[in-house]
């Protein structure tokens, strides 16, 4: 972990954004003198309310441990007095989205960024997620230890918790997770296959799979491909590629790096199973992932939730089924893989009724109490000493980065809604769909790349 600690603060903490301008801070009103001899006046302290309302995604994490973040939040309940209103749903942008529309927001909301609605990503265009650095210095509820304390370095301070390069957190990190290849070790066992350190090998693996009818590659959904690609940014060109890369630096996507993570997603979309693209969705991305357990392809970019989420699903040859992951190939002969560390991320909408107590929730995230709970679902949280609770699978996958995997933490800088102008999802992944069918070209897909890029730099927030 030590290493992964240091590369992940190599990766990603140099890229810069602009600041976005806020209005001009309004002066308060005169302040009247009171009489001679009248009482002082002075400000009541606001009242503690009685609940707080919190939506949460249900993730595989709830499924390994049903009643995860019920147990998270009567711990919290039982530390501040303050109940809580939870709304738990897989679906989560469909079922809160609407109130949201009408002024009606939960105060706290834990959801990520890449996902397919993109509601995060539209609340930080539009600046409606309140300004929580303060959380990092408060003593966690139940704790004397402050919130800052009790983080690994590095996982915040990256444009996926400081949007907008002020040097203020509007998202707190959550769970955290190494993203990889998943693949089903036992069948290399019984084929005598190596996994694969380089492209070039994973080509020829795909070659040897395509004779006995078992494809190479699948995805759940092309969101996946944002963990994938951003590893994969970084293994072609190392951090300076990288920052240049997810800041849409001019000129970035001609480079040979560009270019070679262009050619490596097409060709890779050539050993695709062609039965993903009709799969991959929010309702049937399952289908996809259970390929790998029926042995009918070979690798699918996941994090460490998929051993939970296809706990109950059927395998081919029970007896010899068994996780494995690995990092992204190298590039080159003698160069490093990369795994992306994914991170979900938890906030207070700035419109929130109960700000300040959400804010009290937030930082209890990181007790002590809170993390055992979520380990429980298989959830890590970025705290110091938790990779030496874990246990069973979640002992490899977190060791990735003691293999020699570089570590990647950051996103793609956010931007301004602009006509026209897509998600970072919506044009660099879901094209890969038409990759895989043949209904896209790559000059196609790199060219409308680079159209959006050049928009999504002239409007950064």
């Amino acid at each position: 972990m030590k290493k992964m600690l240091s590369l992940l603060l190599a990766s990603a903490m140099s890229l810069s954004l602009l600041a976005g301008c806020g209005g001009a801070p309004q002066t308060p009103p005169a302040q009247s003198t009171p009489p001679a001899g009248s009482p002082a006046q002075s400000t009541p302290a606001p009242e503690t309310p009685k609940s707080i309302k919190v939506a949460a995604l249900s993730s595989g994490y709830e499924t390994t441990y049903p009643g995860m973040w019920k147990e998270v939040c009567e711990a919290f309940t039982a530390e501040t007095g303050i109940a809580v209103d939870l709304t738990l749903e897989k679906n989560l942008e469909d079922v809160i989205g609407p109130s949201m529309q009408g002024g009606d927001y939960p105060d706290v909301v834990l959801l990520a960024t890449g996902r397919e609605k993109g509601l995060t990503e539209q609340f930080i265009k539009d600046k409606l997620i309140a300004d929580i650095t303060d959380v990092l210095s408060m003593n966690i509820p139940g704790e004397s230890a402050t919130v800052s304390s009790k983080l690994i370095p590095g996982f915040v301070g990256t444009n996926a918790t400081n949007p907008y390069g002020d040097g203020k957190t509007y998202l707190a990190p959550m769970f955290y997770s190494p993203c990889g290849l998943f693949y089903n070790a036992g069948l290399f066992q019984e084929k005598g296959w190596e996994v694969p350190k380089t492209w070039d090998e994973m080509w020829e693996l795909g070659d040897k799979a395509k004779a006995e009818g078992i494809d190479l590659f699948t995805y759940p959904t092309t969101g996946y491909f944002d963990a994938f690609f951003y590893a994969l940014m970084y293994s072609v060109g190392g951090a300076d590629f990288f920052n240049k890369a997810t800041s849409y630096a001019e000129g970035v996507w001609d480079t040979p790096e560009g270019q070679q993570c262009f050619d490596i997603v097409a060709k890779l979309a050539e050993y695709t199973a062609k039965v993903t693209p009709a799969q991959a969705n929010e309702t049937d991305f399952s289908q996809n992932q259970q390929l790998i357990l029926d042995n009918k392809a070979l690798f699918m970019p996941n994090g460490t939730w998929i051993v939970g989420e296809m706990a109950d699903a059927p395998r081919k040859d029970e007896a010899t089924f068994a996780w494995g992951m690995t990092a992204l190939p190298a590039a080159k002969a003698g160069g490093a893989g990369a795994s992306y560390a994914f991170l979900e991320q938890i906030w207070v909408p700035s419109g929130a009724a109960n700000v300040d107590a959400a804010k009290q929730f937030v930082a209890f995230m990181y007790s002590d109490k809170a993390a055992d709970i979520f380990l429980k679902g298989g959830a890590v949280q970025p705290i110091n000493g938790i990779v030496d609770k874990l246990e069973g699978d979640n002992v490899m996958f977190y060791s990735i980065y003691d293999s020699g995997a570089s570590a990647v933490v950051g996103i793609f800088s956010s931007y301004a809604s602009v006509a026209g102008l897509g998600t970072v999802r919506e044009v660099f992944f879901d094209p890969v769909n038409g990759l895989v069918s043949g209904s896209t070209t790559k000059d196609q897909w790199v060219n409308d790349i680079k159209a959006a890029s050049d928009q999504m730099r002239a409007n950064l927030v």
